[in-house]
């Protein structure tokens, strides 16, 4: 087998008593996009800060194109693009002479600079000064200066964290031409289920430093939870004594005061008109009823009972 362009073994890093990296093993082979998904506070930016030389491991080991970083900064440096949850640029410059001063870095031709802010849609923005970009734009001119060295590793720490659902839609389209087009591996850190299934073949789910799950979406949720899920509210307290419970049910919980209820089961549409036939004969009102596939999310609360999102 081929050497993955990333290899983490072993690593661990403690501030203190706080164990942010608890023993860490992770692979990544060429051209892999992956997701490191994961709370706040989980680890994923202490790892990717080792990862990209920020930061030392306590113990452990990391290889990039089999190469540690010890001695071979240089290197390493020329294969690497980095953008991170904010960046700051100098706000009297352009972004094309943004592009161009990062581009004078590697020594690279003006149609390079040409050919990232096409990628990342910003033509029309060329002669604005970054200080009156929005998030979204700022983080597509960060995300292009991460690439103008077409680097055989990105990393990408929560590029899309604050931005409204339309300017990370675009983040995520000019990831998926990068993809197409270069045959770069990516580390996404993320919070969010559907960016990280959006984009990624392969999910590794950290929490307080260690690694819980890791494959691909499907891989993930049928190795951990199975089923479909019936969320709803209803007018009066009702208990779980009088639901239909055929077969095809795996788990059920109320609330307190019976007001309301989640139920798993095997097959949604198979048992969705029964429940609605119960509903009704007793004579029920359904204030809400949400039906959905099971998520990374819900695959969080199983093995933690926490939301991957805590809400405030």
């Amino acid at each position: 087998m081929a050497e993955p362009i990333i290899s983490v073994s072993g690593v661990k890093k403690y501030f203190g008593s706080t164990k942010a990296v608890d023993g860490i093993d992770l692979t990544i082979e060429k051209g892999e996009f992956v997701a490191l998904l994961g709370p706040n506070g989980a680890g994923k930016t202490t790892l990717v800060e080792m990862i990209e030389g920020i930061q030392k491991p306590d113990k452990g080991e990391i290889l990039i194109n089999n190469l540690p970083w010890k001695g071979n900064e240089t290197k390493l440096r020329k294969i690497i693009g980095i953008s991170f949850q904010e960046t700051y640029f100098i706000e009297k410059l352009t972004v094309w002479e943004t592009l161009e001063l990062f581009s004078g870095f590697y020594d690279l031709p003006r149609e390079r600079s040409e050919a990232i802010i096409e990628l990342i849609g910003l033509s029309e923005k060329r002669k604005t000064y970054t200080k009156h970009l929005s998030g979204g734009q700022r983080q597509k001119l960060a995300l292009g200066i991460a690439f103008l060295n077409q680097p055989e590793v990105l990393l990408l720490d929560e590029p899309t964290t604050g931005l409204d659902p339309t300017a990370r839609r675009e983040i995520w389209e000019i990831l998926k031409k990068l993809r197409k087009t270069y045959n770069t591996a990516m580390i996404l850190t993320t919070h969010y289920m559907e960016e990280a299934s959006y984009l990624c073949e392969r999910i590794v789910i950290i929490d307080r430093g260690k690694v819980l799950a890791r494959g691909t979406l499907d891989d993930l949720l049928s190795e951990y939870i199975n089923g479909e899920k019936i969320s709803f509210a209803v007018n009066m307290s009702l208990s779980n004594n009088g639901i239909p419970k055929p077969d095809s049910i795996i788990n059920m919980n109320f609330s307190e005061d019976g007001l309301k209820g989640e139920i798993i089961v095997k097959d949604l549409v198979e048992y969705l008109p029964s429940f609605l036939q119960y509903i009704e004969e007793e004579k029920l009102t359904l204030t809400s009823l949400e039906c959905r596939k099971m998520t990374l999310d819900d695959l969080f609360i199983a093995m933690t009972g926490r939301h991957l999102i805590e809400e405030k």
